[in-house]
């Protein structure tokens, strides 16, 4: 089975571990057969499954698929740790496994640890680099390798603030875009990430950027984008004022919200969240980030948006369904019926 011809727009798919590893398996197979050229899986301990373990047996239940994280982190797993679970999934996933790294977000905050510094993710990522090709590593004056290293695979960064986004192009083979789809916001992460190739003398063309996307494909999209409301005030409590202010988005989010568990983004309850977080985000503000930062339309405008990501230099592209505790059935129906056959054409029909 080979992958389909999309004029080299890779579209993924974010399936987060929320269920039995040989039901969620069942998605990945669906995602393959309707063409869809990646997975990827979230790693957060408290929130799903573990994400190797899913990893593996989607290795092990494809053939073609790309399979990634997206992302698991060098704190809640040490970098030696990680070098050995990815060296795993890659042997049985040749030439298809991509890892991608972060700095913990969920993963660390429910435990009451802190992510991880731009010092801390360049050493860990030296670290992991370094095991993951053979060399020796000093660990505080033990010297100790990998044993069996191989496959090459490369290693992505997720970034979204301009330190992390130029650490991303001085280091890493790929950048997991945080910023949605808004070209302002894509520019400007983009020229992030080609500083810190220049740094490292290498070329931003050289280096494959992922955009991750909300996406649905709908006729209302007014009534879907009430569904992103969490979403917009996290971002708001989280420094991103200056990201809303792209779309005419004015949000005073309090640091605390009660009500909601664990967090905004993950809420277990989401009806109750978008309750909760109407006091601060208006319909017509959830509305104005589903048009600037997220694939909300018709299957012909999601088509039309992605071949304009890709004409601005976009490599790939992970689209992800609102919620974290539900599999992404219906998006990747959708998609795989309606907008990948009409990439694949070279039109918007």
């Amino acid at each position: 089975m080979s992958a389909p011809e999309r004029n080299g727009l890779r579209v993924g798919v974010r399936i987060p571990p929320c269920d039995r590893v040989d039901r969620l398996v069942e998605t990945v197979r669906r995602a393959e057969g309707l063409g869809f050229d990646q997975v990827w899986f979230p790693d957060s301990q408290l929130l799903w499954r573990d994400v190797f373990t899913v990893l593996t047996a989607a290795a092990l239940s494809t053939e073609r698929i790309g399979l990634g994280s997206a992302v698991t982190n060098l704190v809640t797993r040490h970098p030696a740790v990680v070098a050995s679970a990815a060296r795993s999934v890659a042997e049985i996933a040749p030439g298809r496994f991509t890892l991608g790294l972060g700095v913990g977000n969920s993963s660390v905050a429910p435990i009451g640890m802190r992510q991880s510094t731009g010092a801390q993710l360049r050493e860990g990522f030296a670290m992991l680099r370094a095991l993951l090709e053979g060399r020796e590593w000093d660990f505080g004056g033990v010297r100790s390798r990998l044993r069996d290293p191989g496959p090459n695979m490369p290693i992505h960064l997720a970034a979204s603030g301009p330190r992390n986004l130029r650490l991303a192009g001085e280091i890493a083979d790929g950048v997991i875009l945080l910023s949605g789809v808004s070209r302002k916001t894509l520019a400007s992460a983009t020229a992030r990430v080609r500083e810190g190739a220049e740094a490292a003398g290498r070329s931003v063309a050289s280096i494959p950027l992922t955009v991750s996307a909300y996406c649905a494909v709908t006729d209302d999209v007014e009534a879907e984008a009430r569904l992103l409301k969490p979403i917009c005030a996290s971002i708001a409590q989280n420094g991103g004022a200056p990201f809303l202010a792209l779309a005419g988005i004015e949000l005073d989010v309090p640091a605390q919200v009660e009500g909601v568990y664990p967090d905004l983004v993950h809420a277990e309850d989401w009806a109750a969240a978008v309750k909760i977080c109407s006091q601060w985000v208006s319909d017509e503000a959830a509305l104005r980030f589903a048009q600037a930062f997220c694939l909300f339309g018709t299957a012909r405008e999601i088509t039309e948006r992605l071949k304009a990501l890709h004409t601005d230099g976009v490599t790939h592209v992970f689209l992800q369904h609102v919620g974290s505790y539900d599999p992404p059935t219906e998006l990747v129906e959708t998609v795989g019926s309606a907008v990948l056959p009409a990439l694949q054409r070279g039109d918007t029909r």
